[in-house]
């Protein structure tokens, strides 16, 4: 099962939600707002994705400016990203593509297509 983790008046989600839709593949939307990740879930994309801590990260966000982020986000450890990203969901990059519990895709610059999804 595909979850599609967003927030829904981002146009770059809604470009990413509407190449899901024009591929034909079910999924479940998840608000990131209205529902974060757990701490738990986010440690482990963060230990089993494959991803850098720091492409988690909304790095052109608000709050991600105004907790001044940049130059800590290197220090964190997993633990701690996870922690903080499961404070406040517009702390993350969005959308998130996920396949059954795995993160495909943080973000939208490769096209869905691309990806091998099931």
């Amino acid at each position: 099962m595909l979850e599609f983790i967003e927030y829904p008046k981002c146009s770059t989600c809604k470009k990413a939600k509407n190449e899901l839709d024009q591929l034909g593949f079910d999924y479940k939307d998840i608000h990131i707002v209205e529902e974060t990740p757990s701490e738990d879930v986010i440690l482990n994309w963060l230990e089993t994705s494959g991803f850098e801590l720091k492409q988690f990260f909304n790095t052109s966000g608000i709050k991600y400016r105004e907790l001044g982020l940049k130059d800590k986000v290197g220090t964190f450890s997993n633990q701690e990203a996870a922690k903080l990203l499961a404070s406040d969901g517009m702390l993350l990059k969005r959308p998130i593509l996920v396949e059954n519990g795995a993160v495909k895709q943080i973000g939208y610059r490769k096209a869905y297509g691309e990806l091998g999804l099931k």
